[in-house]
């Protein structure tokens, strides 16, 4: 009898007896609960999570799972119990923002998802409402445009890095004084996930934002002057006609085959100042944000830009040096490689020699301009 009172849930007791062919029931309600669809626990629902805390985990992700399928609920005394233990929780990855949204409710968020000491700026007052509204915001956007435009890792990124959305330009000063995102290190030291994980939320959360400020001008016929300025130098001049193509092409090839992970999540805040978090999850916005999605993603793929990370540079260190005539690398390469990776942007049919002879050019016309001075 014991053996059964201890189980999670109500239900756990049941079984069948084959030999008196019929369904018994240890405790005598796992049947009742069954029916109504009620989430309880057999034993007083607080010793039952104080002898094993993870019991609050299955049930939140049962809960979960079973309400979708079945309507089941979470019984109120259980939610009671849950709210007074600390969960290492980590994303479900079935109803995700209804699972979070448990957690808020179960006053668990900070149990779960541990800040840092003194984060800068101070976390708002309801920090873990806005996360809560923005996964949400996040999983009805992915599920209105389709799963299928990421992988399983990209989507268990995404909802991460929505989640933490709020708090993308908090961080904390560590033990090397060394200013860390508050995302990164609820990601590694409170989750306990991979490292390579919480870098992906940080790189989203900076390219999301670099996106904001490019989607204008993706999606107008106006020339950026704004951003041109900052691609160019006194060796290379864009011509207005590839500088979306240069500003595009720069971004994604920092964050890659993560791109419409990102491009997805800025639409989340663009335009900057057009919604509050209580209008994050309407309709209008949902529509809006679906309808920037693709026409970012079609003007990516007009410029010829998709997988543009795995383009080679025309010419390597070493050719490099011999075209400028110096002995050893250094800086100045580093900065004309930098070069050379714009004017391939903004030439994308252009050849080596071709490449060669902006240099060379570009030299020439740096040098007159410094004997003149």
């Amino acid at each position: 009898m014991l053996l059964f009172t201890v189980e999670v849930f109500s239900f756990d007791s049941l079984f069948y007896n084959i030999n008196t062919n019929s369904v018994e029931d240890v405790t005598g309600r796992g049947i009742q609960d069954l029916k109504s669809g009620r989430i309880v626990t057999p034993l007083p629902p607080k010793a039952t999570f104080l002898d094993d805390p993870l019991r609050v985990l299955r049930a939140i992700r049962f809960g979960i799972l079973a309400s979708a399928r079945f309507d089941f609920e979470l019984a109120e005394e259980l939610k009671e119990a849950a709210s007074d233990e600390e969960v290492d929780l980590m994303m479900s990855d079935k109803q995700p923002a209804k699972a979070m949204a448990y957690i808020h409710d179960l006053k668990l968020f900070y149990a779960v998802f541990t800040f840092p000491e003194n984060p800068q700026p101070a976390v708002p007052e309801q920090c873990d409402r806005y996360c809560v509204l923005h996964i949400n915001a996040a999983w009805t956007l992915l599920q209105s445009i389709g799963y299928s435009i990421f992988s399983d890792e990209q989507r268990r990124l995404y909802l991460y890095a929505s989640l933490f959305l709020p708090v993308r330009s908090t961080i904390y000063i560590d033990k090397k004084s060394k200013e860390v995102p508050v995302a990164s290190f609820i990601i590694r030291d409170s989750l306990k996930l991979k490292a390579s994980d919480a870098e992906m939320v940080t790189n989203l959360h900076v390219a999301c934002e670099k996106f904001v400020d490019l989607i204008p001008f993706l999606e107008s016929n106006e020339d950026p002057e704004d951003l041109k300025v900052k691609l160019e130098d006194e060796y290379l001049e864009i011509p207005p006609a590839s500088t979306k193509r240069v500003l595009a092409g720069l971004l994604l090839r920092q964050i890659k085959d993560f791109w419409r992970v990102a491009l997805l999540i800025s639409t989340l805040l663009h335009p900057k100042a057009s919604h509050t978090c209580d209008t994050l999850n309407s309709h209008t916005e949902l529509d809006r944000r679906r309808e920037i999605f693709g026409k970012f993603e079609s003007a990516i793929t007009q410029l010829d830009l998709d997988h543009v990370w795995k383009m080679k540079l025309l010419l390597d260190g070493k050719a490099m040096m011999e075209v400028l005539q110096l002995k050893s690398g250094g800086p100045s390469i580093g900065k004309w490689q930098q070069r050379l990776l714009k004017w391939q942007l903004a030439h994308p049919n252009g050849t080596t020699e071709e490449c060669i002879d902006w240099i060379k050019q570009s030299q020439a016309k740096r040098q007159k301009i410094d004997c003149s001075a």
